[in-house]
C-alpha cells in the first residue's frame, strides 16, 4: 500500500524523528524541513538585511492579507475572503461578536457543547448559549460548530447543516481546525469560519490562525477589536478609529513575522498537494487502524470513514497512563479528558507501515498491561 500510495514522496520533505510514530498532526503537525530555513532567511536575510525596512522590502506588512489568500483554497474560499494572524480564539470572538451585531434582536448563540473548549469559553459572555441538539435555529443570531469534533473525530455534514441555520435566519460559523489539511474543506456557503494551521497544516507551534468573512457581509459586518491594523490608514495615525474596507478591516495588530515564515513555508507544500488524495489516503489509514485494534478497545469515532475526520479515538477508564505508555513505547498520540484516546493520521507523512506497527503496539502495551507502572499515572501539564 505504500508503494502504491501517491502522496508518499511528500514524507520525505518533514523532519520525523527516527524509530517513532506520530500519530499526533491533530493536535500539532510535523515540521517541513524547509521550515528552518524559512525562518532563518526571515531572521537573517529579512529582519538582519533591511531592519525596520522588512516591513515594506520583505512583505512582512502584507502578511495578513497574501496569507490568507493562499489559505482561502483549502477552505473552499477566493481571494480577498480570508484574513491569517492571531489565534483561533480571538478568531472566534471576532466571528461571533459580528454575528451578532448582524442580527439585532436575537440573543441566542447555538454551540455544540462538544466544541473545543476554548469555542464555547470565548462566546460565553456574548449570548445565551443554547446546544445545538436542542435543534431550534428561528431565534439564534448564529450557530457554531466545529466541522470535526475534537475529540471523536466525528464529522457534521457541513452542507446541510449550513442550509438549515441560514434558512432560519441565523448565521453559520464552522471551526475546521480540525478538518483544514485532512479533507477537502468547503466553507464557502457559510458566513463565517475560522479555523488554525498548526495542526495539519503543519505551520508550527503558535501559527496563525485564520478567519473568513463571506463577501456579503464585509460591507456591514463589524470587528469588534478595533485594532490599528484595521483601520483605513494606519499610518495616518489618526486619534479615532475608521474601519478598513473588506477583509482587512478584521485585522487587528501587528503580524508575527517569524511564524508567518514557518506557516509560509508549509503553504508552499501545500500548494502541490492533492486534497482529494488526501482524503482517499487519510480514510484508509483511519479504517485500517480501526480494523487492526479491532475490539481490543471502545471505538469512540464513527466506523462509517464518510462521517469522521482524519483521526481515530478510542475510550479506556485508564486511558491517561494507556498513553503514556504508548508514547514510552513510540507510539504518539494524546489523551483528552475523561477517558479519550487519540490517534491523528497526517496523510502527507504517515504511512501505512506505520499503521500496522501502531496497532502492535497498542496490542503489546494492552495484553502486557504495560500501562500500570506507576510512573505512567503522573499527569503531565500537557496530556
Amino acid at each position: 500500500m505504500d508503494q502504491e500510495d501517491p502522496l508518499r514522496a511528500f514524507r520525505e520533505e518533514f523532519a520525523l524523528p527516527e524509530d517513532e510514530i506520530y500519530l499526533v498532526g491533530n493536535s500539532l503537525g510535523a515540521p517541513p524541513r524547509t521550515a528552518a530555513e524559512r525562518v532563518r532567511q526571515a531572521v537573517e536575510d529579512e529582519w538582519g538585511r533591511h531592519l525596520v525596512g522588512g516591513w515594506n522590502e520583505a512583505g512582512w506588512y502584507a502578511q495578513p492579507l497574501t496569507t490568507g489568500d493562499r489559505l482561502a483554497p483549502l477552505i473552499g474560499a477566493g481571494p480577498g475572503e480570508v484574513v491569517a494572524g492571531n489565534t483561533t480564539s480571538i478568531a472566534v470572538y471576532q466571528a461571533v461578536n459580528a454575528a451578532m451585531r448582524l442580527r439585532p434582536g436575537r440573543d441566542v448563540i447555538v454551540v455544540d457543547r462538544g466544541n473545543f473548549p476554548t469555542d464555547n469559553y470565548m462566546i460565553e459572555g456574548l449570548g445565551e448559549l443554547r446546544d445545538i441538539g436542542e435543534g431550534r435555529f428561528d431565534d439564534a443570531a448564529c450557530v457554531l460548530l466545529s466541522e470535526v469534533d475534537y475529540r471523536t473525530g466525528a464529522r457534521y455534514d457541513v452542507p446541510e447543516v449550513t442550509a438549515r441555520v441560514q434558512e432560519a435566519g441565523a448565521l453559520m460559523i464552522w471551526d475546521v481546525c480540525h478538518s483544514v489539511g485532512a479533507l477537502r474543506v468547503d466553507v464557502s456557503a457559510a458566513d463565517f469560519a475560522v479555523g488554525c494551521t498548526y495542526k495539519y497544516l503543519n505551520g508550527g507551534p503558535g501559527a496563525p490562525a485564520f478567519l473568513r468573512v463571506h463577501p456579503r457581509h464585509q460591507a456591514t459586518a463589524e470587528n469588534v477589536l478595533s485594532g490599528w491594523y484595521g483601520h483605513a490608514e494606519p499610518f495616518a495615525f489618526e486619534p479615532g478609529f475608521r474601519r478598513a474596507d473588506g477583509i482587512r478591516r478584521f485585522t487587528v495588530s501587528t503580524p508575527h513575522v517569524l511564524s508567518f515564515a514557518a506557516l509560509e513555508a508549509a503553504l508552499d507544500m501545500w500548494e502541490r498537494v492533492d486534497l482529494d488524495q488526501v482524503r482517499a489516503k487519510s480514510m484508509a489509514l483511519t479504517s485500517l487502524f480501526i480494523d487492526l485494534v479491532g475490539d481490543r478497545l471502545e471505538l469512540a469515532s464513527p466506523r462509517d470513514p464518510e462521517r469522521r475526520g482524519s483521526q481515530v479515538s478510542f475510550y479506556h477508564h485508564d486511558g491517561y497512563p494507556v498513553m503514556r505508555a504508548l508514547i514510552d513505547h513510540g507510539v504518539h498520540g494524546d489523551f483528552r479528558a475523561p477517558d479519550i484516546l487519540r490517534f491523528g493520521f497526517a496523510p502527507l507523512y504517515t504511512r501505512y507501515v506505520d499503521v500496522w506497527n501502531a496497532a502492535q503496539t497498542v496490542a503489546e502495551v494492552l495484553e502486557k498491561e504495560l500501562w500500570r507502572e506507576d510512573r505512567y499515572a503522573v499527569r503531565l501539564a500537557v496530556t
